[in-house]
Parts: C-alpha cells; sequence; structure tokens
C-alpha cells in the first residue's frame, strides 16, 4: 500500500487548526499537507509537527488565505512582479517548516501570453529555489472556472518547456477524473511525472471510497508503477473525519 498522509486543511473540520495536528497522529497518519499555513506561526506548526512525530509533504503558493486572495497567478500576465515576491515568502516558509513539496498555483487566466507567462516564472521559482521541490497541479474547471492549468497535456507540455529538476508534477485522481473522466488511464499517461498524489471520492469529494473511481486499483496501480511519495487524503470529510478513514486500509 502507499503510504498516506493528511490534508489538514480540510480534514478534521470540526476541531481548530492546530488542534488537527495530534488528531492525525492518533488516526495513524504520519505525515500531513497544509494548503496554506500562513496564518499560522511557524514556529506553532513546527512544535506540532515535532510533538507529533508528523512530515510535512505540501503547502501552496502563494501565500494569502486561499479564501480571501486569488486562487494563485503565476500564469497571470502583468501578475510576474506579485509572483516573484510572493513566491520568494512561500519558499522561506516552505524551507522553515522542511515542506517537501511547494505547490505553485497558476491561477485564473487562459491563452499563449498565459502558458508563455507560466513557464517563464516557473523556469524562475526552479532557478530561486533550487533546493526545494516545487509542483503544478492540474486542477478541474468545475471546481475552480477559469483555472489557467486544467489539462494533463498541458502540465506536461509546461513541465516539459520549464525543464528543471525541482519542477514536477502533483496528481490529485480527483480532478483527473473531473477533467479525463478516467482517472487510471490519465496514471497511467502521465504518473510517471508525479512526485506528489491526492484523492477524493468522485463525485462528491467525500473520502476515496466506491465512486468512479476503484481505489483499490488504483492504489494497487501505484505500488506496481513503484510510486514512492505519499498520497494525501484531500477531501470534505462526509460525517466525523475518524468514522470515514476505512480506506486507509
Amino acid at each position: 500500500m502507499p503510504r498516506f498522509c493528511a490534508n489538514l486543511t480540510m480534514l478534521f473540520p470540526e476541531l481548530p487548526f492546530l488542534e488537527r495536528f495530534g488528531a492525525a497522529r492518533t488516526a495513524g497518519f504520519e505525515a500531513v499537507e497544509v494548503l496554506f499555513p500562513y496564518d499560522a506561526a511557524a514556529s506553532d506548526i513546527l512544535r506540532l509537527l515535532a510533538d507529533n512525530a508528523l512530515t510535512l509533504v505540501l503547502i501552496n503558493c502563494p501565500p494569502p488565505n486561499y479564501t480571501d486572495g486569488p486562487r494563485g497567478f503565476a500564469a497571470v500576465p502583468g501578475g510576474e512582479d506579485r509572483f516573484r515576491h510572493d513566491f520568494k515568502r512561500a519558499a522561506r516558509y516552505a524551507k522553515a517548516l522542511g515542506a517537501r513539496h511547494l505547490h505553485v498555483m497558476a491561477g485564473v487566466a487562459e491563452g499563449p501570453e498565459a502558458e508563455a507567462v507560466f513557464i517563464d516564472n516557473l523556469r524562475w521559482a526552479a532557478a530561486e529555489a533550487l533546493g526545494q521541490s516545487l509542483t503544478i497541479e492540474p486542477i478541474n474547471g468545475h471546481d475552480m472556472p477559469g483555472y489557467f492549468l486544467n489539462d494533463f497535456d498541458l502540465a506536461a507540455r509546461v513541465l516539459d518547456a520549464v525543464a528543471a529538476p525541482n519542477l514536477n508534477l502533483q496528481f490529485d485522481a480527483y480532478h483527473a477524473q473531473r477533467i479525463t473522466g478516467d482517472a487510471a488511464g490519465c496514471w497511467a499517461s502521465h504518473g510517471k511525472r508525479a512526485v506528489h498524489v491526492q484523492v477524493a471520492g468522485v463525485p462528491g469529494r467525500h473520502e476515496p471510497v466506491g465512486g468512479d473511481i476503484d481505489y483499490p486499483a488504483f492504489f494497487a496501480r501505484l505500488d506496481a508503477d513503484g510510486y514512492q511519495g505519499w498520497v494525501s487524503g484531500e477531501y470534505t470529510p462526509s460525517g466525523r473525519t475518524e468514522d470515514g478513514l476505512s480506506w486507509l486500509t
């Protein structure tokens, strides 16, 4: 079986954010990801990671809170200065917390100019943070209308154009299913580029059980392909988080 981690932005919503680290460890997780940790003091997060023997796998860039700011702007023409300013802050935060991956969000944009800006910004970011693993993630247009990186072939083209060893694919099976209708086939085509995987049920984005994705088969495929990264539960619990963790076994 793959190694599973908990997305603390979405799981354990019944608890205050800082209490979710202990809850994740009690539930058996050894690693966590946090989409936007910037409202919490890095010292508090570091303490909770250490106290609970947890690995921080991933955070998102840019720093503004997801609900209050744009959903990234790495591909937004005219936003280059803002992207580079905020990327430096996010990279410092990721380094301080020991986050393995920093997900660079593209933002709402479209067309060839946006693709060129995205590639240029990613080349700069990969050189700016040589010791930091960076990821890009295709996100479906139903959940995030207008998001630039909404296609896996586009992601592959961008990764090939940037050609940086520290920039790779973040593969979310939920988004893959919504985008292509075939998460398993999408993995077969693009999984070799993935350094981080996220899962959720389709439809509904609840626990990864039943629904349109055969997750036992998907997890077996990850093992067969030799995937070595973490697999994060990034979903909205249908009830109490602890009551819906049967998918881990």
